[in-house]
């Protein structure tokens, strides 16, 4: 992950009740995992068109996750040094 220490702002609703809280992005993303692996397997057993969507979110993140380790910056930038910089006349 890029930000493992982030927090999400989340919306709690039960029944009358609504709150914001943070939670860690690492349990807000395994949650959203979970149900995106249940909703498309009841789609397969309820023969409903339509659970490809729900497999390609989940493809789509496995890609993501994997992907962004050759996209992400390097953590030790090597600063760039001009021959004016340091004497500039």
């Amino acid at each position: 992950m890029l930000y493992p220490f982030a927090r999400v702002l989340t919306l709690i609703i039960v029944f009358i009740f609504v709150d914001i809280i943070e939670i860690p992005a690492f349990f807000y993303l395994g949650f959203w995992i979970f149900l995106q692996f249940i909703q498309g397997t009841a789609s397969l057993f309820a023969g409903q068109a339509g659970g490809v969507a729900w497999w390609a979110h989940l493809g789509g993140f496995v890609v993501g996750a994997f992907l962004v380790f050759f996209f992400k910056k390097p953590k030790h930038k090597i600063p760039r040094v001009y021959p004016d910089q340091y004497f500039p006349f």
